[in-house]
Protein backbone atom coordinates (compact mmCIF):
# COMPACT_ATOMS: atom_id res chain seq x y z
CA UNK A 1 0.00 0.00 0.00
CA UNK A 2 2.79 2.43 0.92
CA UNK A 3 4.54 1.60 -2.36
CA UNK A 4 1.41 2.39 -4.42
CA UNK A 5 0.78 5.64 -2.56
CA UNK A 6 4.40 6.80 -2.84
CA UNK A 7 4.56 5.83 -6.51
CA UNK A 8 1.35 7.76 -7.24
CA UNK A 9 2.59 10.92 -5.53
CA UNK A 10 6.08 10.80 -7.06
CA UNK A 11 4.74 9.96 -10.52
CA UNK A 12 2.67 13.14 -10.32
CA UNK A 13 5.74 15.15 -9.23
CA UNK A 14 7.76 13.69 -12.12
CA UNK A 15 4.99 14.55 -14.61
CA UNK A 16 4.85 18.13 -13.33
CA UNK A 17 8.66 18.32 -13.70
CA UNK A 18 8.40 16.99 -17.26
CA UNK A 19 10.48 13.88 -16.59
CA UNK A 20 11.29 12.17 -19.89
CA UNK A 21 11.27 8.40 -20.12
CA UNK A 22 12.94 6.94 -23.20
CA UNK A 23 13.01 3.24 -24.06
CA UNK A 24 10.11 2.00 -21.94
CA UNK A 25 9.38 -0.53 -24.69
CA UNK A 26 12.64 -2.28 -23.66
CA UNK A 27 11.25 -3.11 -20.21
CA UNK A 28 10.38 -6.84 -19.98
CA UNK A 29 6.68 -7.40 -19.24
CA UNK A 30 7.42 -10.40 -17.04
CA UNK A 31 10.18 -12.40 -15.43
CA UNK A 32 13.19 -11.39 -13.38
CA UNK A 33 15.26 -8.36 -14.34
CA UNK A 34 18.31 -6.69 -12.83
CA UNK A 35 18.19 -2.94 -13.41
CA UNK A 36 21.77 -1.63 -13.52
CA UNK A 37 21.68 2.14 -13.17
CA UNK A 38 24.10 5.02 -12.74
CA UNK A 39 23.82 6.85 -9.42
CA UNK A 40 23.90 10.67 -9.41
CA UNK A 41 21.44 11.68 -6.69
CA UNK A 42 19.34 10.59 -3.75
CA UNK A 43 16.33 10.76 -6.09
CA UNK A 44 17.58 8.02 -8.46
CA UNK A 45 15.74 5.06 -6.88
CA UNK A 46 12.53 7.10 -6.73
CA UNK A 47 12.80 8.24 -10.35
CA UNK A 48 13.67 4.75 -11.59
CA UNK A 49 11.07 3.02 -9.41
CA UNK A 50 8.27 5.39 -10.47
CA UNK A 51 9.20 5.11 -14.14
CA UNK A 52 8.95 1.32 -14.34
CA UNK A 53 5.67 -0.54 -14.89
CA UNK A 54 6.51 -3.14 -12.22
CA UNK A 55 7.73 -2.70 -8.65
CA UNK A 56 11.50 -2.38 -8.31
CA UNK A 57 13.21 -3.65 -5.16
CA UNK A 58 16.33 -1.67 -4.25
CA UNK A 59 19.14 -2.16 -1.78
CA UNK A 60 20.05 0.81 0.39
CA UNK A 61 22.95 1.29 2.74
CA UNK A 62 22.24 -0.23 6.12
CA UNK A 63 22.77 3.07 7.99
CA UNK A 64 19.60 4.54 6.45
CA UNK A 65 17.44 1.95 8.18
CA UNK A 66 18.48 3.19 11.64
CA UNK A 67 17.12 6.70 10.97
CA UNK A 68 13.74 7.04 12.72
CA UNK A 69 10.79 6.88 10.32
CA UNK A 70 13.03 6.60 7.23
CA UNK A 71 13.81 2.97 8.03
CA UNK A 72 10.11 2.09 8.24
CA UNK A 73 9.39 3.95 4.99
CA UNK A 74 12.21 2.16 3.18
CA UNK A 75 10.95 -1.24 4.37
CA UNK A 76 7.42 -0.28 3.31
CA UNK A 77 8.70 0.52 -0.17
CA UNK A 78 10.31 -2.91 -0.52
CA UNK A 79 13.84 -1.61 -0.01
CA UNK A 80 16.24 -3.80 1.95
CA UNK A 81 19.53 -3.04 3.74
CA UNK A 82 23.01 -3.86 2.50
CA UNK A 83 26.24 -3.63 4.47
CA UNK A 84 28.57 -1.71 2.19
CA UNK A 85 32.25 -2.53 1.94
CA UNK A 86 31.72 -6.12 3.07
CA UNK A 87 30.34 -9.22 1.46
CA UNK A 88 26.77 -9.03 2.74
CA UNK A 89 25.51 -12.58 2.30
CA UNK A 90 22.02 -11.65 3.58
CA UNK A 91 21.55 -8.93 0.94
CA UNK A 92 22.99 -11.26 -1.70
CA UNK A 93 20.55 -14.04 -0.81
CA UNK A 94 17.60 -11.65 -0.72
CA UNK A 95 18.57 -10.30 -4.16
CA UNK A 96 18.77 -13.76 -5.68
CA UNK A 97 15.50 -14.83 -4.00
CA UNK A 98 13.65 -11.80 -5.41
CA UNK A 99 14.94 -12.59 -8.88
CA UNK A 100 14.04 -16.29 -8.58
CA UNK A 101 10.51 -15.10 -7.71
CA UNK A 102 10.43 -13.19 -11.01
CA UNK A 103 10.79 -9.74 -9.45
CA UNK A 104 12.79 -6.67 -10.43
CA UNK A 105 16.01 -5.84 -8.58
CA UNK A 106 17.42 -2.33 -8.89
CA UNK A 107 21.16 -1.98 -8.38
CA UNK A 108 23.53 0.96 -8.53
CA UNK A 109 26.75 -0.95 -9.34
CA UNK A 110 28.91 2.08 -8.53
CA UNK A 111 27.95 1.56 -4.89
CA UNK A 112 27.59 5.25 -4.12
CA UNK A 113 26.52 8.50 -5.76
CA UNK A 114 28.86 10.14 -8.24
CA UNK A 115 29.87 13.62 -7.11
CA UNK A 116 30.61 14.70 -10.69
CA UNK A 117 27.80 12.89 -12.49
CA UNK A 118 30.35 10.79 -14.39
CA UNK A 119 30.12 7.00 -14.31
CA UNK A 120 32.39 5.60 -11.60
CA UNK A 121 34.12 2.26 -11.38
CA UNK A 122 31.63 -0.48 -10.57
CA UNK A 123 31.74 -2.80 -7.58
CA UNK A 124 31.91 -6.50 -8.44
CA UNK A 125 28.88 -7.43 -6.29
CA UNK A 126 26.47 -7.12 -9.22
CA UNK A 127 28.35 -9.89 -11.01
CA UNK A 128 27.79 -12.35 -8.15
CA UNK A 129 24.05 -11.68 -8.33
CA UNK A 130 24.04 -11.93 -12.14
CA UNK A 131 25.98 -15.21 -12.08
CA UNK A 132 23.74 -16.80 -9.44
CA UNK A 133 20.40 -15.64 -10.86
CA UNK A 134 21.12 -15.68 -14.61
CA UNK A 135 18.61 -12.82 -14.88
CA UNK A 136 18.80 -10.36 -17.78
CA UNK A 137 20.39 -6.97 -17.12
CA UNK A 138 18.42 -3.86 -18.05
CA UNK A 139 20.74 -0.85 -18.39
CA UNK A 140 19.18 2.41 -17.17
CA UNK A 141 20.68 5.88 -17.22
CA UNK A 142 19.31 8.72 -15.08
CA UNK A 143 20.06 12.35 -15.92
CA UNK A 144 19.18 15.67 -14.29
CA UNK A 145 18.03 14.04 -11.05
CA UNK A 146 20.15 16.24 -8.79
CA UNK A 147 17.86 19.13 -9.52
CA UNK A 148 14.54 17.34 -9.10
CA UNK A 149 13.13 20.06 -6.87
CA UNK A 150 15.02 23.03 -8.36
CA UNK A 151 15.55 22.06 -12.01
CA UNK A 152 13.47 23.60 -14.76
CA UNK A 153 10.80 21.47 -16.36
CA UNK A 154 12.00 18.84 -18.82
CA UNK A 155 15.61 18.54 -17.65
CA UNK A 156 15.13 15.26 -15.79
CA UNK A 157 14.76 11.84 -17.31
CA UNK A 158 15.82 8.26 -17.75
CA UNK A 159 16.92 6.18 -20.69
CA UNK A 160 16.08 2.48 -20.62
CA UNK A 161 18.35 0.36 -22.80
CA UNK A 162 17.80 -3.09 -24.26
CA UNK A 163 18.13 -5.99 -21.81
CA UNK A 164 21.12 -8.28 -22.23
CA UNK A 165 22.57 -11.37 -20.60
CA UNK A 166 26.05 -11.34 -19.07
CA UNK A 167 26.57 -14.86 -20.44
CA UNK A 168 26.58 -13.34 -23.95
CA UNK A 169 29.51 -11.02 -23.18
CA UNK A 170 32.90 -12.29 -24.21
CA UNK A 171 35.48 -11.75 -21.47
CA UNK A 172 38.97 -11.10 -22.88
CA UNK A 173 41.39 -13.97 -22.16
CA UNK A 174 44.02 -11.79 -20.47
CA UNK A 175 41.57 -10.37 -17.94
CA UNK A 176 42.98 -10.85 -14.42
CA UNK A 177 39.73 -10.18 -12.59
CA UNK A 178 36.74 -11.20 -14.69
CA UNK A 179 34.25 -9.98 -12.04
CA UNK A 180 35.64 -6.45 -12.06
CA UNK A 181 35.80 -6.48 -15.86
CA UNK A 182 32.17 -7.59 -16.17
CA UNK A 183 30.92 -5.09 -13.55
CA UNK A 184 32.64 -2.26 -15.41
CA UNK A 185 31.40 -3.58 -18.77
CA UNK A 186 27.83 -3.34 -17.44
CA UNK A 187 28.45 0.29 -16.46
CA UNK A 188 30.03 0.95 -19.88
CA UNK A 189 26.72 -0.10 -21.45
CA UNK A 190 24.89 2.38 -19.17
CA UNK A 191 27.40 5.13 -19.95
CA UNK A 192 27.08 4.67 -23.73
CA UNK A 193 23.33 5.36 -23.69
Amino acid sequence: MLYSLAKGIMTLVLKVKGCRITGLENFPAEGPVIIACNHISLWDPIIVGCSMPRQVYFMAKEELFSIPLLGQILHGLGTFPVKRGKGDIGAFRKSVRLLKEGKILGIFPEGTRSKTGDIQEAMAGIVLIVNKSHAPILPVKVYGARGLLTQKRGKIGIIIGKPFYADNLEIPEKTENSREWLANKIMDVVNEM
